[in-house]
């Protein structure tokens, strides 16, 4: 697909690019091996867990809508203008949270990488996280374009790979779901765990900050930030609908994911699923890198008054990928999720989500206003 815009940007830009690349986010090591699915989710068995990922849905388009409209009013297009203009000379604790949520987000793509390296080709982790490793950086060194040509054909293979799994899911498991749906009913803390979920994944709304200079008016900003929930989580809750039918077992193994192919038995489905999967962890961990990229090329913008290099982005990728691979390979995929994304939620929820919905809403209404009455 042309990302290119000769005559201003086009509707997939304004509209569906935004949604696209919050999914690439958000989707993940995790959610796209299904082992997010199982920590937040899982627990509050069927109906419970729908319930969970609909308010998840909700609470990822209410808090994109906003901070898509307050990027627009001033301007922000990186991490740093954003929330120096949210929460003023406080947008350091931000930089704190955000660096650790880039660090602790690529130490879990590289472990789920590694699992798949060892759950279909047989080989040590370290390959497979190597391998994502080596893709990221040839994706990241060549800036925006290179990114966001990714983030449309990766989203397709991706929609379309999920779709397929769930018509062969109901057409061998079809029973088993439906058994889940009917015995079961909306039990645990499904609110807090669809609440700790979009907590710490809604930083993804500031990840891709770089593709708002897409947006052409406040309406681009609402209807891309509407769209942006179901485009996140409706593969996700297809998934899970799937992985009902496998309660309790699958709760515990390490790649949900892979647990439900090995019982399709399609050999070839179960390789074209998990290259999905690593085309996600791809697309997610590029976004990530890739952010990194864009704030430290605006510093050098600011400083030299010149372009960060091909050459300083792959060294930057090069640096930043090296460490989280060794976490990676340190504490492995259900660790990371269970232990760190349950704290990086807390600290996100503090100083982005509730500053957001209440001075940053405070912020806009206010500008808003100021507006009306200059006319």
């Amino acid at each position: 697909m042309d990302v290119s815009q000769p005559n201003g940007p086009s509707r997939f830009q304004r509209y569906l690019l935004p949604g696209f690349a919050f999914k690439a986010v958000v989707i993940g090591g995790g959610y796209a091996t299904g082992r997010e699915l199982a920590e937040f989710f899982l627990p509050s068995g069927a109906w419970g867990g729908v319930a969970a990922m609909t308010l998840s849905m909700m609470l990822f388009s209410l808090c994109c809508v906003v901070t898509f409209l307050f990027a627009r009013q001033f301007g922000a297009r990186d991490y740093v203008t954003f929330f120096k203009q949210l929460l003023g000379p406080g947008w350091m604790l931000f930089e704190g949270a955000y660096i650790l949520f880039i660090v602790l987000i690529l130490a879990v793509y590289g472990a789920a990488a590694g699992a798949i390296g060892t759950a279909v080709f047989g080989l040590n982790e370290i390959w497979g996280t190597i391998a994502l490793g080596l893709s990221i950086i040839g994706i990241v060194t060549f800036g925006n374009a290179s990114v966001e040509r990714m983030f449309a054909y990766v989203s397709y293979l991706l929609y379309a790979v999920y779709a397929l799994f769930v018509v062969l899911g109901f057409s061998r498991f079809g029973n088993e779901i439906q058994a889940a749906f009917a015995n079961g009913s909306i039990g645990g803390s499904w609110a807090a765990g669809g609440t700790v979920y979009a907590g710490y994944n809604l930083i993804g709304a500031v990840v891709i900050l770089p593709v708002m200079r897409h947006l052409t008016s406040n309406r681009d900003a609402v209807i891309a930030g509407l769209l942006s929930g179901p485009l996140a989580m409706l593969p996700g809750a297809l998934f899970f609908i799937c992985m009902v039918a496998f309660l309790p077992d699958i709760a515990s193994a390490t790649l949900p994911s892979d647990f439900m192919l090995q019982r399709l038995e399609m050999p070839l489905f179960h390789l074209l699923f998990q290259l999905m999967i690593f085309s996600a962890l791809l697309e997610s961990g590029a976004s990530s890198v890739h952010a990194i990229n864009e704030r430290i090329a605006k510093a050098v913008r600011i400083r030299r008054g010149s372009e960060l290099s091909h050459r300083a982005r792959l060294v930057i990728a090069l640096a930043l990928l090296i460490f989280c691979m060794f976490l990676a390979d340190r504490f492995g995929l259900v660790a990371l999720i269970a232990t760190g994304y349950r704290a990086l939620a807390y600290i996100l929820l503090a100083v982005f989500v509730l500053p957001l919905m209440t001075f940053g809403v405070w912020r806009l209404w206010k500008n808003q206003k100021t507006s009306v009455e200059a006319q």
